[in-house]
């Protein structure tokens, strides 16, 4: 399948699909830019209901949640991969420091 020119990757899931190019080919709702990574966070992390989630993106449905619920059970490790590579913590730990040593070299 294409998508503008890009390859989709169907999943088992029926709303959840992964785009050469579109969120780094991470697992997303398809028709959106919404990485199944992301519900999961606020779902498990933040404690945001199901019907908290549909209320800020009312253009989705409760099958395509709920479907990103059930593929991250699915695949556990991957998601969980993906919630740590968009951490804060991870950010700062990988990209943060190097610009600062960017900003050291430069700045000398």
């Amino acid at each position: 399948m294409n998508y503008n020119g890009r390859t989709v990757h169907r999943t088992a899931h029926p709303h959840i699909v992964k785009i050469d190019g579109v969120c780094g080919g991470r697992a997303i709702i398809e028709g959106t830019r919404i990485a199944v990574w992301h519900i999961v966070n606020y779902y498990y992390k933040v404690t945001m209901a199901v019907e908290e989630i549909l209320l800020n993106w009312d253009y989705l449905s409760p099958a395509q949640v709920f479907d990103a619920l059930a593929y991250y059970h699915d695949n556990r490790e991957e998601i969980d991969r993906d919630r740590q590579e968009n951490s804060y913590e991870y950010w700062r730990e990988h990209y943060a420091t190097n610009a600062a040593e960017r900003t050291e070299v430069t700045s000398e």
